[in-house]
């Protein structure tokens, strides 16, 4: 186990080359599910029924501990949740979601997470998030974070539509791997270079395919390969406090924040409507 001051030198060491920072989202990069945060939204906007609210919500809470290391097709039943629930839907209203999704996700983000995310950029690697959840909500929460971007799932639209198929691979397990590789090549990263942070042991080939992997609060299996293989090992804190200061200070930052976040949602719409990967 190391503490956050020994990963901060870690990580500021410079690299030799263009290098980046890959972030899992729940449970890493913020407390809890993601997924539980955009059903919710989803069903307030009625873009879902209360019964399909409750079966997700215990999807998202066992999923990612569970995941398909028994090989019983959980992470292709997720794929298909995912895809089923965004067929027939607007891309519009998705993004749309992001108004409420937003501002939820930001306020669970972890602050040992954030540290670490400013800490690269000063070092000037990319930073990304890479995550099972749609592109849609990704990105945008991104760059709302001043991060370089969002990896997610993306669903193939027609004529304004999703169709319910994928428009690229599934960011779980080796399609995040896919997904970096393709992005590495894009953008001339070494991947031996560049850094991978996750909780679960379903992350193991993306930490496994970056030369500096960080198991975060991780899984027993995972924990287990991370001791085996010398990896650092940090605990995050498991939950975040929002403290409002009614301060002259205080209102500017959430100034400050708040034009963070809706330039978020533009430039997450903007990339989200022409493809990540151009």
């Amino acid at each position: 186990m190391v503490s956050l001051a020994d990963v901060s030198e870690y990580v500021s060491v410079a690299t030799g080359g263009p290098s980046a920072a890959f972030f899992d989202l729940d449970r890493t990069l913020i407390a809890g599910s993601s997924a539980f945060t955009l059903a919710t939204a989803a069903r307030s906007m009625k873009m879902m029924p209360a019964h399909e609210l409750v079966r997700d919500a215990l999807t998202a809470a066992t999923f990612k501990f569970v995941g398909d290391h028994s090989g019983d097709g959980t992470s292709d039943a997720v794929r298909d949740r995912i895809l089923g629930f965004v067929k027939g839907q607007r891309q519009d209203d998705l993004q749309a979601l992001n108004e409420r999704v937003l501002p939820r996700l930001l306020g669970k983000i972890r602050p040992e997470a954030r540290r670490l995310v400013d800490i690269h950029r000063h070092a000037g690697r990319a930073t990304f998030i890479v995550s099972a959840a749609p592109q849609e909500i990704v990105e945008p929460l991104a760059i709302s974070l001043g991060m370089t971007g969002g990896i997610g799932t993306r669903g193939k639209v027609a004529d304004g539509v999703y169709t319910g198929e994928l428009d690229g691979p599934f960011c779980y397990a080796q399609g995040k791997v896919d997904a970096i590789e393709h992005l590495a090549r894009w953008d001339g990263l070494d991947l031996r270079q560049c850094y991978a942070y996750s909780d679960s042991s379903s992350d193991l080939p993306m930490l496994g395919a970056v030369g500096h992997p960080v198991a975060v609060n991780p899984d027993s299996k995972l924990e287990r390969h991370a001791r085996l293989h010398a990896w650092p090992v940090v605990i995050f804190s498991q939950r975040t406090k929002t403290v409002i200061r009614r301060t002259v200070a205080g209102v500017a930052s959430a100034g400050l924040a708040a034009g963070t976040f809706a330039a978020g949602i533009e430039v997450g719409t903007r990339r989200a409507r022409r493809g990540w990967f151009r």
